[in-house]
């Protein structure tokens, strides 16, 4: 057995997860193979064990299973897929009803199917780290926990206070874990796991109570009641319709868990573990499954590994950082800086307007010291590292410097000249410009390979998502430190090169154009918005507009028609642009910061935004006709070639930055995977065919070149 040592000293057989050549333990074709051994074995020496331990040579527990055997499945390998899931429940059914105590020690992590391991002892006991999580996050990736997951948390928890666990993947501590009677010991360290195993075996030995779970026992019930419990009906019948509100009816697992946890209850154990296995096959045999594993498991730790970030740089771990620009971004740059520990110096034309930016820190931190999240003193030491100034000088020493200004050329030039000249030695310049270009920003630095774009998304202390924009003669260095800070704040980095709007903010101009453009073409407001929703983009194109403010959109375009001019060229603006521009220009229609836009915004406490009524009358036509699956089609496709765009043109150099970037930067559904993975999920011919489609019926921006299919296919992830 090369991935489980088994041992059997004076009638303890202890189980050893070791996986070789791995850092963590994984159901693998070979621990599951090595588990049916190990059983038998188990089986075999029956009448000399009166106690089993189950116990990890890692230094976490057990990782989970095995995802990329996941991602080489098809529909067809279901019937396949069912029956090693249903082995694998065989081998824990066999080692549980043994009729022998056993005891699960677990030293670090246990996910996922790590932690269905762990469920495995009829006592759990764990390290006392707040570090060392606990949970079932297979929801997050598309799946269920199907390696009996479902069907005992159920059994431990109760139908409804299990749904947190399951139905979102909320993940526990060993604390909360032993106050819910998950894990029913604590230790202070790995090293006193074995002793305590062996006392609790010790204590146990001839109590048939100590070799059962709960629910093997006659006289048990589920706790908080059956579906038929009138308490739990009443919840229960209103779930699935809860369920459906959230997901769209995009996300299959969430509403599979819950089936499989409302049937699970009203049958035996066995039958529920396999209705449970049934439901898992189904799912890991799905599309959407491979879409969130490829992306929010295997893009995911590209990302967090570094696999973007220019290599053979040392590691830089940011001290004190300058921000130029105290309003909305650089308050929240500050606030993240500070929350990690970071000096801050933010700086603003006065001293009110600094000061502002600052109080800013404390109205995001006030209400968790009320809740008792935060303590006063931690919320004190924060601010404490926000210097809030109007002096330019006290920027000096700063190991990096980001301007957070308005979006004009030449402001941006102004306050980089003024102060560039106080960077530490060996420091760095950045602009958090959300459009436009890096390198011709650079032109106003004294060392342009030290200026580096850092994007940060609104509001920054939710926005988990940050840009990293290399100009033409950006250097490796500074890519690396910028990568190195973005990960210091607790933030996700993606790189790209430089570009008109990068790839977020280019791609996302082309979802809420692409709304404005439907609009422009007589289609109801109201459709277009549910187009925006059903198809699992976060708000409707329109709704977005306004948030971002439409007066800004036609800043960019003024400010693009203008660099066109001067490059002798003339700029075509979009349907999508024009319509609005007349809303900005004819209507004075501004979005949601000016109280009008698409939208009307009652100034009544608790009234409601409404879509803005004089829409119908000045572009509604009623003899438009229009379809809904096309129009959510047009909504994610042409996010989707602008993405493929952007790869082909080397503004985009990964796969998983695309996909990352989409979903945490400009809401692309999570049910696709992200705008590169959408068009692999729909396989690259099928989503060609579409593309012409809609080419032939909406226009350009659908078009996708043969340098651009290429591209597509030359990156296809191959498992």
């Amino acid at each position: 057995m090369k991935t489980i040592r088994y041992e059997l000293t004076d009638g303890i057989a202890t189980l050893t997860f070791d996986e070789p050549d791995s850092p963590v333990n994984t159901m693998c074709a070979q621990w599951q193979q090595d588990m049916t051994a190990v059983t038998a074995q188990v089986l075999k020496d029956k009448a000399a064990i009166h106690g089993i331990v189950l116990a990890s040579a890692k230094t976490t527990f057990f990782a989970g299973a095995d995802l990329k055997s996941v991602m080489r499945l098809t529909p067809a390998d279901a019937q396949t897929a069912y029956a090693e899931i249903e082995l694998l429940k065989r081998n824990f059914r066999t080692l549980e009803t043994l009729g022998v105590p056993v005891v699960s020690c677990l030293n670090g992590a246990a996910l996922g199917g790590g932690w269905e391991v762990a469920l495995l002892g009829h006592h759990r006991i764990a390290v006392d780290d707040p570090k060392i999580q606990f949970g079932l996050p297979e929801v997050t990736l598309g799946l269920l926990p199907g390696a009996s997951g479902v069907t005992k948390m159920t059994r431990h928890l109760g139908l409804l206070a299990a749904q947190p666990y399951l139905l979102e993947g909320k993940l526990l501590g060993p604390r909360e874990a032993q106050e819910l009677g998950l894990v029913h010991g604590l230790v202070d360290n790995a090293s006193q796991l074995k002793d305590a195993a062996l006392a609790w075996l010790a204590a146990a030995r001839g109590d048939p109570a100590k070799a059962q779970h709960a629910w093997e026992a006659k006289d048990y019930k589920i706790p908080g009641g059956t579906p038929a419990s009138p308490k739990v009906a009443m919840a229960l019948s209103v779930a699935p319709a809860m369920l459906k509100k959230q997901t769209r009816g995009l996300y299959p697992a969430p509403e599979a868990i819950l089936a499989c946890m409302v049937e699970g209850a009203q049958v035996d154990m066995e039958t529920a573990l396999r209705i449970e296995s049934r439901y898992l096959a189904k799912l890991m045999t799905g599309a959407n499954a491979k879409a969130m594993i490829n992306t929010f498991f295997f893009n995911m730790n590209a990302i967090k590994s570094g696999q973007s970030r220019p290599q053979g740089v040392p590691r830089y771990k940011p001290v004190k950082v300058g921000l130029l620009g105290a309003g909305m971004m650089g308050a929240g740059i500050a606030y993240a800086q500070a929350s990690k520990g970071i000096s801050t110096v933010l700086r603003d034309v006065s001293q009110d307007k600094a000061d502002a930016g600052k109080a800013y820190s404390a109205k995001i931190t006030q209400p968790r010291v009320d809740k008792g999240r935060m303590s006063a003193a931690d919320q004190s030491a924060l601010l404490s590292r926000i210097e809030a100034t109007d002096k330019v000088a006290d920027l000096t020493g700063c190991e990096l410097i980001i301007e957070a200004v308005f979006e004009r050329r030449d402001l941006k030039a102004k306050v980089t000249q003024e102060a560039e000249p106080l960077l530490a030695a060996g420091g760095f310049f950045a602009s958090n410009t959300s459009t436009l270009p890096i390198s011709g920003l650079a032109q106003a630095s004294a060392n342009p390979a030290k200026f580096i774009g850092i994007h940060f998304f609104s509001p920054v202390d939710k926005m988990k998502l940050v840009e990293i924009i290399r100009g033409k003669q950006t250097d490796d260095e500074t890519v690396a430190r910028a990568f190195d800070y973005v990960q210091a704040l607790g933030k996700i980095p993606v790189v790209v090169n430089d570009s008109r709007g990068f790839y977020t903010s280019r791609t996302f101009g082309t979802f809420v154009m692409e709304g404005a453009a439907m609009l422009g073409e007589g289609i109801p407001a109201a459709a277009i918005e549910n187009a925006g929703i059903q198809c699992g983009m976060p708000v409707g194109p329109l709704a977005v507009l306004d948030e971002t403010a439409l007066s800004l959109s036609v800043h960019v375009l003024d400010q693009t028609r203008a660099d066109h001019a001067a490059e002798g060229k003339t700029y075509i603006a979009t349907p999508g642009e024009l319509v609005v521009e007349r809303m900005v220009k004819e209507f004075d229609r501004n979005g949601r910061a000016a109280g009008a836009g698409f939208y009307e915004y009652p100034t009544e406490k608790g009234a409601k935004k409404v879509l803005w009524p004089e829409l119908k009358t000045l572009f509604e036509k009623p003899a438009v006709t229009w379809d809904i699956e096309d129009m959510k089609d047009r909504l994610l496709y042409r996010q989707a070639v602008e993405t493929a765009r952007c790869l082909s043109e080397g503004v985009l150099t990964t796969v998983h930055d695309a996909n990352i970037g989409s979903i945490f930067g400009i809401g692309f559904p999570a049910w696709t995977g992200g705008a590169m993975q959408f068009i692999y999920g729909m396989g690259v011919d099928a989503f060609v065919r579409r593309a012409d489609q809609l080419a032939a019926q909406y226009g350009p921006g659908f078009v996708l070149s043969a340098g651009v299919q290429d591209t597509i296919r030359k990156h296809q992830p191959v498992w």
